[in-house]
């Protein structure tokens, strides 16, 4: 048996390593504790009482032990049973006068075409009627970091440890959407910025430049001063906010070279620009202005974004796996009341509803044939292609879709208790889980950063006594180049976005994957022995 209970009295890495420790002492006990969120999820062989869990954390310190509150799945239910049930009765119409804007999924209200959708509101192609909005499902509202996994929060921001952008746990599927946009919008105004820029820079190299012909070469060094502003302060600045977030919790990583490598470039080139008579000659082209690094700067930063912009997608990919297990409950469901029937959101069932299923509807919630026979197509669970055959009294499973009769059944299970929605729980959290070489990872790229930072300084030495000349120009380049080039992203993110679309991708062709760790273990096996049904 698994058993999720909240930790108090944590403070660090070092409280929560001590904690998980105590607690595996304990006979018969496995524990695994977090940090963010103070939790701790224990396997017990026979149940352990939480006062012997509580006298063993208290034997080692100020600590406190107390069952987790569980948080409820994207597909609960509202859980108001103490509501005025006429609420509950409204149609779908009613739920949505005010809901007419375009987005989401419509249908019509005479359901001319069966369970069919449409993506824009209009009229129903067979009777005219104007289409009606599908109550949206509940999100959920907790985001993660790709990196620290074990960070949740309720709203979107960064991470405390390492300052990437917290991403969705995988159920709320349009605040994916909205940071890919995001990401999107952003990258074209740094790409719209950044490729004047680099054309500037570049051209320097042709004899008889043109460009020459319309201004100096230290009029031009402003314009890309001009032009980089946007892509500093806007579109990239996300990531010195991600470098210095680092510095501060001492959580170094790929934006830490970032950060410090664009930030120099372009510090230094604005100095050069406005104060040029400082610097000694072998610092000046043979127009007299000082070497600018503006191009640099952008150039590398716009890449980077360019990394993120599709590590973004990647989710959003991995995401759909998900999209399309939600695709099988549908999203209203037609409720008995007293003699007569009305239809309702999948977020109004209650236990001990009613509800009506029709020839070639889909099962709503998981629940138990009361009047009537059926046969369902089960083989989004089974497997099975064949269709079973069910009579009163026996269980039927939200998303599986019934044949070609009609029967009323008994919602016994709503919401996340859903076999459907524990899937989705089930890929949702694997996709999220940590592999055991990741630890490997984490480990290296924390002397990682230090590093490159030291060798970068080496390299500023070595280049600037023994460089040509201009050899402080070598040296700073050079010394900026490794900087940038060594940034660790590969490094940090392969096993994360490896794990997240491995799981995606099982989860499309109907392989549900445990957790990472179990990924990671199929490298050794040689004979995989499966049924007929492949299930």
């Amino acid at each position: 048996m698994e058993h999720t209970y909240k930790i108090t009295g944590m403070s660090c890495q070092g409280c929560r390593s001590k904690v998980e420790n105590v607690l595996n002492a304990i006979d018969g006990v496995s524990a695994q504790v977090t940090l963010e969120p103070a939790e701790a999820v224990i396997t017990m062989q026979e149940h352990v009482p939480m006062e012997k869990l509580q006298e063993a954390l208290s034997a080692a310190g100020h600590y406190g032990i107390e069952m987790a509150v569980q948080k409820k799945h994207v597909l609960n239910s509202s859980e108001h049973h103490n509501q005025d049930h006429s609420a509950n009765e409204q149609s779908p119409a009613a739920q949505n006068d005010d809901k007419n804007e375009e987005g989401g999924l419509f249908y019509c209200p005479m359901h001319c075409e069966g369970q069919k959708t449409y993506d824009k509101p209009g009229h129903c192609p067979v009777c005219g009627m104007d289409l009606i909005k599908h109550p949206a499902k509940k999100q959920a509202s907790q985001f993660t970091c790709p990196m620290h996994p074990e960070i949740i929060r309720d709203k979107p921001g960064s991470c405390p440890l390492c300052g990437m952008d917290l991403v969705p746990t995988g159920t709320n599927l349009e605040e994916e959407d909205k940071t890919y946009n995001t990401l999107l919008k952003k990258f074209k105004i740094a790409a719209g910025f950044t490729i004047p820029i680099f054309v500037i820079a570049m051209t320097e190299m042709i004899p008889s430049n043109p460009l020459f012909d319309l201004l100096e070469l230290k009029y031009w060094n402003w314009v890309q001063f001009f032009l980089s502003i946007p892509v500093i302060f806007y579109a990239t600045w996300m990531f010195f906010q991600r470098a210095w977030q680092s510095i501060i919790t001492w959580k170094l990583n790929m934006f830490t070279l970032i950060g410090i490598g664009a930030g120099v470039a372009w510090g230094f080139s604005i100095v050069a620009l406005l104060f040029p008579g400082v610097f000694p000659d072998q610092f000046k082209t043979h127009h007299g202005t000082v070497f600018v690094y503006f191009e640099a700067a952008t150039v590398i930063l716009t890449l980077v974004l360019l990394g993120q912009l599709l590590e973004a997608r990647a989710h959003g990919k991995t995401n759909s796996a998900i999209k399309e297990l939600l695709k099988l409950a549908p999203n209203t469901a037609t409720k008995v009341v007293g003699d007569k029937e009305i239809s309702v959101s999948i977020d109004d069932i209650h236990k001990g509803d009613l509800l009506r299923v029709k020839p070639g509807e889909k099962i709503p919630v998981d629940g138990s044939i009361k009047t009537g026979e059926a046969i369902i197509d089960e083989s989004m669970i089974s497997g099975e292609p064949v269709p079973v055959e069910k009579n009163i009294g026996e269980k039927v499973s939200s998303g599986t879709i019934n044949g070609n009769k009609t029967f009323v059944m008994l919602a016994e299970k709503v919401g996340s208790e859903t076999l459907l929605a524990q899937i989705i729980e089930m890929v949702n959290s694997a996709s999220r889980s940590k592999a055991p070489i990741q630890k490997m990872a984490d480990k290296i790229s924390g002397y990682f950063v230090p590093v490159v930072v030291l060798i970068s300084i080496v390299t500023f030495v070595v280049w600037a006594v023994y460089g040509p000349d201009p050899a402080y120009v070598y040296a700073f380049v050079n010394a900026i180049a490794v900087l940038i080039i060594a940034c660790p992203c590969a490094l940090g993110l392969a096993t994360p976005m490896s794990v997240m679309v491995g799981v995606g991708k099982g989860a499309q062709s109907g392989i549900l994957i445990k957790n990472a760790e179990s990924l990671e273990k199929m490298n050794a096996i040689d004979v995989v022995v499966i049924d007929k049904a492949g299930t």
